[in-house]
């Protein structure tokens, strides 16, 4: 079986969709399946598409900067999809040019899956366009990864597409932190963002704990747009408290790092998932999270696997101060954690159950045959989804094109799959 994977790279940004994908393509390629990467690239030399390169994978780089528009992307995305056609495609990435050109694919009966990560600003955007609409652009599977996406995806009763939730797996190292020694290191590895990750309020909190609770430290790994307000609040509120900031880490170094730490936090209200977590659990790390904060929750079980606290403020202080001082509890909940991850959330687990879908949904499309898949003369795209405008660049002139196309073939009488507003 050959199988294409779409993804989008970025620079310096540690975990993530492209962290899980460089480890789960190798474990594809073990039970035989034929994987194809393509990766578009912001600015070319970033780090996902090296790493795949360097597994072996035939990984071809789409130069974003240099297709400035969505349609010039569709026809760059179907040209590599004609030179080696695969059995199934997969969007690892919200890229609106990939589910475009999806359809083509699906109309070859070539099955499309998509995978969504997370309920950011554009997940709206992402299933009004290509889940829940019933038209050409609709994808033939969902993948949420975590059952928290999965339930506000049926609650919208999508039609006519499969949707499964398949965590991202994560790796279980041979060895596990080892329980503090005089001190309890605190890390956030992650993007420095303010909307997803709430980095600032989770900065201040890692310096109000390190006062406030004697023998604890914190380190923070990642990159991100709000870096400069990271560094602003560790050179003002954190000066001379030990709170380090180490910046970019690349993600095959970040497990060797979680060895030496005994809490990953997050408080985000929302994950999709939390991979950083998953892995410092499967690390012996014990994770610390916002109480209700969905798809983390899942594995984060207060007192169990990990503690859950109510606020980034009196109570996240709280959570600190009782594992410094009960070394059982981090004992117990460090080894809890490990096995919660071993059980559910292992790579090898992950990847069995994508292998179960892939070859699910393939045979399920084989009974209807098989076409030629083309390139379309002319590309007429729906109108742009205003919660992926940012994401969908379009000629200026496009819109009005669009419309005058559409009076014509309404005063022709005539209907045309493919007629346009222009083709490149």
């Amino acid at each position: 079986m050959r199988v294409t994977f779409f993804t989008y790279d970025y620079a310096k940004v540690s975990g993530g969709h492209n962290t899980w994908l460089t480890r789960f393509l190798p474990l594809l390629r073990q039970r035989g399946i034929d994987v194809q990467v393509l990766c578009c690239e912001k600015t070319p030399g970033l780090p996902t598409a090296r790493a795949l390169l360097d597994a072996g994978f035939p990984c071809v780089m789409m130069p974003e900067h240099k297709l400035k528009y969505t349609k010039r992307r569709v026809r760059w995305i179907l040209a590599r999809l004609l030179a080696y056609p695969p059995d199934v495609f997969v969007i690892n990435a919200v890229y609106p040019a990939a589910y475009y050109a999806a359809r083509w694919l699906r109309e070859a009966g070539i099955p499309t899956i998509g995978i969504c990560h997370g309920m950011m600003s554009f997940y709206e955007g992402l299933l009004d366009q290509f889940v829940e609409a019933r038209s050409p652009y609709q994808v033939s599977a969902l993948v949420c990864v975590s059952t928290w996406l999965l339930r506000d995806v049926m609650q919208r009763h999508p039609q006519c597409i499969f949707v499964h939730s398949i965590p991202c797996g994560v790796r279980i190292p041979a060895t596990v932190a080892q329980a503090p020694n005089g001190r309890l290191r605190l890390v956030y590895v992650g993007r420095l963002t303010e909307e997803y990750k709430q980095i600032s309020a989770l900065v201040r909190g890692f310096c109000r704990v390190v006062r406030e609770v004697e023998g604890t430290e914190a380190v923070i790994y990642g990159d991100g747009p709000a870096r400069l307000e990271v560094e602003r609040i560790l050179c003002v509120e954190g000066a001379s408290l030990p709170v380090q900031f180490a910046g970019y880490v690349a993600n095959e170094e970040i497990p060797s790092r979680l060895l030496d730490c005994h809490a990953i936090v997050s408080l985000s209200e929302r994950e999709g998932l939390g991979i950083s977590l998953l892995e410092g659990m499967a690390s012996g790390v014990v994770p610390i999270a916002l109480r209700g904060a969905p798809g983390v929750t899942e594995f984060v079980l207060d007192n169990q696997t990990g503690l859950l606290v109510d606020n980034r403020g009196d109570a996240f202080v709280a959570a600190v101060r009782r594992l410094r001082q009960d070394p059982a509890l981090w004992e117990r909940l460090a080894r809890a954690a490990r096995a919660k991850v071993a059980a559910n959330y292992s790579d090898k687990v992950c990847a069995d159950r994508w292998q179960a879908l892939l070859h699910e949904i393939r045979a399920d499309y084989s009974e209807f045959g098989r076409w030629p898949l083309r390139m379309p003369r002319w590309l007429e795209l729906p109108p742009i989804h205003p919660a992926l405008a940012w994401l969908d660049p379009r000629p200026p002139h496009q819109e009005r094109v669009r419309r005058l196309a559409g009076r014509v073939r309404r005063f022709l009488g005539v209907r045309h799959e493919d007629s346009s507003g222009g083709g490149k």
